[in-house]
């Protein structure tokens, strides 16, 4: 059995979907927001990757090196803010902070 392009789309849309649901449902824990939107990150790439092994062209790998460097900087900017919301006020909880309203 081959893998096809469709598999692999199949796989991306099914982690992407999982992210979405991950952000609707789960509206107050700033942590796993942040993970489901690592999750999105992660199936885009996997389409991109597959997209560009099946064409043959190396753009999309190229692509998925600057997301990862994008997606690294967000995870740690992010959870450096989590840390300091959390010395802060002692919760991580997404209704419970207001601290960055106007």
């Amino acid at each position: 059995m081959t893998l096809s392009l469709g598999h692999f789309l199949s796989v991306g849309a099914i982690l992407f979907a999982l992210a979405v649901v991950g952000i609707f449902l789960n509206r107050k824990n700033l942590i796993v927001l942040l993970m489901a939107i690592e999750l999105m990150l992660l199936a885009v790439n996997m389409n991109f990757v597959a997209f560009s092994y099946y064409l043959g062209d190396m753009h999309g790998q190229i692509f998925v090196f600057f997301i990862m460097t994008v997606a690294a900087a967000e995870a740690a900017i992010g959870l450096a803010i989590l840390v300091q919301l959390f010395r802060s006020r002692a919760s991580i909880s997404a209704d419970e902070l207001n601290v960055l309203r106007g």
